[in-house]
């Protein structure tokens, strides 16, 4: 049988297969190669009198490292406007690493009724990045969430305390999702997910809610090396070309297009400071470190 895993506790694997719901283990020939089955893969299985196997996993078509998830169609990122403060720094980090991977970034701000101004939602929408805007309070804007989640793979992350889990119970109540109040001693929210599990969605698809996640722990996520760093910004891709140096970095030379493009007001420049930013840390990774990582 085919199905996908949608938990992964303790070495044992929930498995959505055609015939059924299937609490599985994996082969061992998966540990000798390394490989962990991981939420999110198509996998075979089969089952005999001493329960259920998992035989193969399918080819993946993308990857994250943690939270651990295969197959993505949509990278959900929530970002309050207001508490706790949007770091749109940690949002680009993010955005840059569903580029990197070739999963579509998809971006939803929350507690939209206690808004000033629509600088945000201008920045990302003016770069190409499907931005939604949402009231957990009254249920305003979960309709449009919910529409584009429909027959993908979906996963939710953001800061813990920016409502992912009041956003799910207004599209999902079925779902029942625990929710924590922000703490406001210390800034940030309780953790209120304890693992990465998929839930299935009526007419297709399934969604992921992971832990919280800080700015500490993005290169977890996955690493992005310095010269692939410009390629996932989109919106820097039609300048890229025009630069006079062919190897620029797009920090500070003379000539380079996208500099000009920032400049010209074609660029925004929160994004553009987040690329510096990146740009400077990634230039600290040696590289052999990771290349057998």
């Amino acid at each position: 049988m085919t199905g996908i895993i949608t938990k992964a506790i303790g070495g044992l694997y929930t498995v959505d297969a055609s015939d059924g719901i299937f609490e599985c283990k994996a082969r061992g020939i998966f540990r000798k190669k390394k490989i962990s089955p991981m939420c999110g893969d198509n996998v075979i299985i089969s089952e005999d009198k001493d329960g259920c196997v998992i035989e193969e996993i399918l080819p993946r078509r993308s990857e994250l490292i943690r939270p651990p998830l295969a197959n993505l169609d949509l990278l959900v990122f929530i970002s309050s406007t207001v508490e706790p403060k949007p770091n749109t720094l940690l949002l680009d980090k993010f955005i840059a690493i569903a580029e990197f991977k070739k999963i579509k970034p998809i971006v939803v701000f929350t507690k939209v009724d206690k808004r000033s101004g629509d600088e945000l939602v201008a920045v990302y929408r003016s770069v190409g990045i499907d931005v939604f805007e949402c009231d957990n309070v009254t249920g305003e804007g979960s309709a449009e969430v919910r529409a584009a989640l429909q027959g993908k793979l979906s996963a939710f992350t953001g800061n813990t305390g920016v409502g992912k889990s009041s956003l799910l119970n207004n599209m999902y109540p079925e779902l029942g999702l625990a929710t924590g109040e922000i703490s406001k001693k210390l800034g940030r929210g309780r953790h209120t997910t304890r693992h990465v599990q998929l839930y299935k969605l009526e007419g297709g698809g399934y969604i992921a809610d992971t832990p919280g996640f800080s700015s500490f722990d993005t290169n977890r996520y996955d690493i992005i090396f310095k010269d692939k760093l410009a390629d996932c910004f989109i919106e820097f891709a039609e300048y890229t070309d025009k630069c006079r140096f062919p190897d620029c970095s797009h920090t500070k030379e003379k000539g380079c297009a996208v500099i000009e493009a920032v400049k010209a007001g074609k660029i925004p420049h929160s994004r553009f400071d987040s690329y510096l930013q990146m740009y400077e840390d990634a230039k600290q990774l040696k590289e052999w470190e990771y290349k057998n990582d």
